[in-house]
């Protein structure tokens, strides 16, 4: 069985300085996968080649057996690739409603907002709150239910807890496994590998723009302490 997302020898620079060398990876359908690493690594480049912000210089992407590298970003989205900025992207002007309403729906497997706020208690509770009334960890609750109420078939996910307390950090996580088991794809980049591991498969180790290591969750446990010095924690 073919993966969800196959990247192959996937480079991207900026001006003259190469920042991703060789990428490849996968991710299967139904899978949560990490990309960890530390800043500067080329995590957040990574996503944006995938979801068609920034045009890698070599290399293939394929979703689905099908090469979107030509592809825009909004005929990216309509196949169910779904963006959670590391800025989290919310409209401050609109309410929490209608920046749930706002994206096109893609696909038959859109979350209904009944199910939205269902999942999300606290986005039904602010559904009138304008995105500035939001606290941080709202917003990031509210980036990832805009995705999935869009029908996004794989989210990517760039650095959810970055700034949440510990609190929130715990209700992200319970909201990533929730998503996973209602069969969404989620590619995760996250520096925090302790949280990455009870949400993950399996993790990519990103160094100076390449895969350094593949790492399942029984490694992570055993080498914690060598990775949280790699990654400066």
């Amino acid at each position: 069985m073919s993966p969800l997302l196959s990247v192959e020898r996937v480079s991207a620079s900026y001006g003259e300085a190469e920042v991703l060398r060789d990428v490849s990876l996968e991710v299967a359908t139904g899978e949560v996968v990490t990309l960890v690493g530390r800043n500067g690594a080329g995590k957040t480049t990574l996503l944006r080649c995938l979801m068609g912000l920034h045009r890698p210089t070599a290399g293939r992407i394929t979703l689905d057996g099908t090469d979107i590298i030509g592809l825009p970003a909004h005929r990216r989205a309509r196949r169910g690739l779904g963006l959670v900025p590391d800025d989290r992207g919310v409209f401050a002007s609109l309410t929490v409603e209608e920046n749930l309403k706002l994206p096109p729906t893609v696909s038959k497997e859109a979350w209904p907002l009944d199910r939205v706020y269902e999942s999300f208690p606290v986005l039904k509770e602010r559904r009138k709150f304008p995105g500035t009334k939001l606290s941080g960890g709202e917003q990031q609750m509210l980036a990832i239910a805009r995705v999935l109420r869009m029908g996004a078939r794989l989210l990517l996910c760039d650095e959810p807890t970055e700034g949440l307390s510990p609190v929130l950090v715990r209700q992200i996580g319970d909201i990533l496994r929730d998503v996973k088991a209602s069969g969404v794809t989620v590619l995760l980049v996250e520096q925090n590998i302790r949280f990455a591991s009870t949400v993950a498969d399996r993790h990519y180790l990103l160094a100076q723009g390449r895969v350094a290591q593949t790492l399942d969750n029984a490694e992570v446990r055993e080498r914690e302490h060598e990775l949280l010095e790699h990654l400066g924690i």
